[in-house]
């Protein structure tokens, strides 16, 4: 998967955004290990399945020597252009602020006030969808990934065969259960246990390139881009749509960019270039001169690579890279989650942090839940990775076209780009991106919808609630008044103070809020020191402390605080209170009250959306947290005023 994250403490990945200055401190080698554990676990367990669907799955083709070449050559240059090329060279440099993944990338092309052109609302909602597809690909990956792992066993004796999905199911139920526990102690074992993986499946395609007898055709032909397209020229449309199964080589490619806030680029690309690339081409093209020497009687060739012994520990050593690449795509999706969150695209989630050392490790128990039980339901609905593969690739090649057109846009916008150069790079990028996403469309019947659907569903979402906000907000800006006409009011008329600090939290920093006017008009008198507080979301990961927070006096003992917390942060209001203590702002808690809003929404309003829309959003907003839990407000604290708002 790609993830969504990282951008994703992530979007996609599992390293917590909070140990991120931690790592780049780090020496290189070592930031490189820790990335095996994090960014290529999706990636490099590909070659468990890649080449088996291209010549033993459902539509495969004929296993001959030129079909053999043909096809290794299209794996080798779908990930020397894809991702050697696109992702590490070119999109690695659109970052924001550090940060990479799909939302960080859209937070640079969102507009930051005002009216958005129409053209510019089809390239946000592409780039939506693209992260919606992410939650799919998330879903899809662990099941293939462990199912393929365990399949192993079959090669081995056929008495497992029958076993194979419960212990597929096993092993994904005891995955997600753990989440709440946190897995930040397990991190350490990632990287060397990948850095084992690839260091073996290395050494298996080499053993077996060595071994291959000479023949006329060998596998360092596949070098040559002429025996892909020959390729395409022989099989036709059927070898076109080989691209369907050659794409699932890439499928974590954008997991790549997604991850690079946490070790930067520089550890990833030696990451890459130094171990997984070799490590990859050697399995791939090791497994293709075992299918040259043996022909069709392959029926998995990842695993038949090793020797009889080495069978059971294969299997093993693949099990635990395939739970490694799961959970940087459950850890991933928390993270992808919490992004959209805080970018307005969702509404807040219970965060349950998972260790007291490192902030970005959270665990979100409608998310874990929503994944596992989906994950679940692919391994017992489809019974094996052949069938699965199906439903692979229709969600990535969805997200990375959606990226190669963002991309496009900040070459042109923010990096003014020439239209040549600009153009000439994306149709490069979209040449291979769509031809993969359009390899992929038959798929739609055997289980692509399912990737499909999910992206739709987590797309209406994300959509239902960025409108829903913006029209709950405008009417909230409109119930409000103007603060000099409200303040030269409560000087005129000696309104009677009482003792301690009143804190409201507002949505927008201008005027006197709603909720303030609701407690005054039954009131009648009001705190020595009111503070109206507004918590922003900013376009990029992190804001320094010391520009979080400003303070402005407004006159009559009313204060307006604005504080501002990136992407990738958990905005706390203890923290703004202790940040305004630098500005001459004090608080003592037992004397302070906090005045929030709750409304009470209702769909029978003049709003422009759609009367569904509307439910949807007023379900949404009805089971997410409180606000003062969400802030870490103390419960004791807290009063909160209702409001009805006609929707």
């Amino acid at each position: 998967m790609s993830s969504p994250t990282t951008a994703d403490s992530a979007t996609f990945g599992g390293v917590p955004a909070g140990t991120k200055a931690a790592h780049r401190e780090s020496p290189l080698l070592q930031l490189a290990l820790a990335a095996l554990g994090v960014v290529f676990g999706d990636i490099g367990t590909s070659p468990l399945y890649t080449v088996r669907e291209c010549f033993v799955g459902p539509h495969a083709v004929a296993v001959t020597p030129a079909n053999v070449v043909g096809v290794l050559s299209l794996v080798f240059w779908s990930l020397t252009v894809v991702v050697s090329i696109k992702y590490l060279v070119f999109v690695m440099r659109a970052d924001n602020e550090g940060e990479g993944g799909i939302l960080a990338l859209l937070a640079l092309v969102v507009p930051r006030e005002g009216a958005v052109p129409f053209s510019r609302l089809v390239l946000i909602s592409c780039g939506l969808f693209g992260a919606a597809l992410l939650y799919g690909d998330g879903i899809i990956t662990p099941a293939i990934s462990v199912l393929s792992a365990v399949e192993g066993l079959n090669v081995a004796t056929h008495a497992f065969e029958s076993l194979v999905v419960p212990i597929s199911a096993a092993i994904l139920v005891l995955l997600f259960a753990v989440q709440r526990h946190g897995t930040g102690g397990l991190g350490a074992v990632f990287g060397p246990t990948m850095l084992v993986w690839f260091l073996v499946i290395g050494a298996l395609g080499l053993c077996a390139i060595v071994q291959q007898p000479h023949a006329e055709l060998s596998v360092w032909h596949a070098l040559n881009p002429w025996y892909g397209l020959e390729f395409f020229v022989r099989n036709g449309v059927h070898g076109f749509l080989i691209l369907g199964s050659v794409v699932l080589c890439i499928t974590g490619g954008e997991a790549l960019y997604a991850d690079m806030g946490h070790f930067g680029p520089r550890p990833i690309r030696v990451g890459w270039y130094a171990l997984v690339f070799p490590a990859l081409l050697l399995n791939y093209f090791g497994q293709g001169a075992l299918l040259l020497a043996r022909g069709s009687t392959v029926n998995h060739p990842f695993f038949e690579l090793a020797p009889a012994w080495m069978l059971y520990p294969l299997v093993a050593l693949a099990t635990l890279a395939t739970i490694i690449a799961s959970q940087a795509l459950i850890s991933g999706a928390f993270s992808l989650t919490h992004q959209a969150s805080q970018l307005g695209y969702l509404p807040r989630f219970n965060m349950i942090h998972t260790s007291e050392t490192q902030a970005g490790q959270i665990y979100i128990p409608q998310v874990n839940v929503a994944l596992g039980t989906l994950c679940l339901l692919l391994v017992v609905g489809f019974g094996s990775s052949s069938a699965l593969a199906g439903a692979y690739g229709l969600a990535v090649t969805g997200t990375m076209t959606a990226t190669t057109l963002l991309f496009y846009a900040v070459t042109r916008e923010r990096w003014a780009w020439s239209l040549p150069a600009a153009g000439l790079i994306a149709a490069l990028f979209l040449l291979f991106d769509l031809s993969f996403l359009i390899a992929n469309l038959p798929k739609l019947a055997h289980g692509g919808w399912f990737a499909l659907t999910v992206g739709a569903v987590v797309f209406t979402i994300l959509t239902t609630w960025k409108r829903g906000r913006a029209e709950v907000a405008a009417m909230l800006e409109r119930a409000s008044v103007d603060e000099r006409a409200f303040l030269a009011d409560v000087e005129n008329q000696r309104v009677v103070r009482v003792e301690g600090t009143a804190i409201v939290m507002t949505s927008t920093p201008r005027g006197i809020p709603a909720v303030l006017l609701h407690y005054f008009k039954h009131m009648r008198t009001l705190h020595k020191r009111v503070v109206l507080l507004s918590i922003l979301a900013e376009k990029r990961p992190e804001v320094p402390d010391k520009e979080k927070i400003e303070v402005q006096e407004l006159g009559a003992g009313f204060y307006r605080i604005v504080a501002r917390f990136g992407f990738m942060e958990k905005p706390r209001v203890p923290l703004v209170l202790r940040l305004c203590q630098a500005k001459g702002l004090a608080f003592d808690m037992m004397t302070t009250t906090f005045f929030l809003g709750r409304e009470t929404l209702l769909p029978t309003g003049r709003s422009a959306m759609a009367k569904w829309r509307k439910r949807l959003y007023i379900l949404l907003a009805r089971n997410a947290p409180s606000a003062a839990a969400f802030f870490e407000i103390p419960a004791n604290r807290v009063v909160e005023l209702g409001t009805q708002l006609e929707l």
